[in-house]
């Protein structure tokens, strides 16, 4: 069926949904690429190797070198810590409610597109069964004004409908299992925030009732 035509005509079969779909497609990629460089640049250090490194600079006092160094990281995790260290430093107390706050700041800086994401995993499918219902009423509206086509007609026009579901599928099926994932990938880094909190201001308890 696709023999000898070039993207632009495959297209034209599928009418003006599949160029919504193709749309659709490009920005589902787009925001899945950006969100994995954005997980990956962010998860460069772990959890245990940046929890250490901070509360050793914590127990020795050296609150200005923790600043630091959660300025050299890009986590989630260095800018909750940093805001917690520097609540500290300049209050004295209250840190956790700073830490709390910055936690609910980076969540929803991480969730950041994942709306569209999902909205285009469920919502693409509609898109290609919408196509596919107005081809095969433009099959059989053909059908009846030329009259007697035959099986092959009806066959040719069905199958250049469903196009659009086919279409609507590859885009939905990517864009729904990347939210998934991203949605885990959240999850775990707001954990790692809430222990990261645990463990910070057990330390600068410590160093406060020294």
């Amino acid at each position: 069926m696709f023999e000898g035509k070039s993207i632009i005509e495959i297209l034209n079969m599928g009418g003006v949904t599949l160029y919504i779909l193709l749309a659709c497609s490009i920005l589902s990629i787009t925001i899945i690429c950006y969100k994995a460089f954005e997980f990956w640049s962010k998860s460069r250090v772990t959890r245990v190797e940046f929890i250490k490194k901070l509360t050793n600079y914590v127990k020795d006092g050296k609150l200005d070198e923790a600043i630091d160094y959660c300025n050299s990281v890009n986590s989630p995790m260095a800018a909750v810590s940093k805001v917690g260290i520097l609540a500290f430093k300049e209050k004295g107390e209250r840190a956790s409610e700073a830490m709390e706050r910055e936690t609910m700041i980076q969540t929803v800086q991480l969730e950041t597109f994942t709306t569209i994401l999902a909205t285009l995993g469920s919502m693409t499918v509609y898109i290609g069964l919408f196509g596919t219902v107005l081809g095969i009423i433009s099959a059989f509206h053909d059908i009846s004004a030329v009259g007697a086509g035959g099986i092959a007609v009806i066959i040719g026009g069905v199958s250049e409908a469903l196009m659009a579901t086919a279409a609507g599928l590859s885009v939905a099926v990517p864009a729904s299992a990347a939210y998934n994932f991203i949605a885990k990938k959240i999850d775990k880094f707001v954990i790692q925030m809430e222990y990261c909190i645990s463990a910070l201001e057990e330390v600068l308890f410590k160093s406060r009732s020294k």
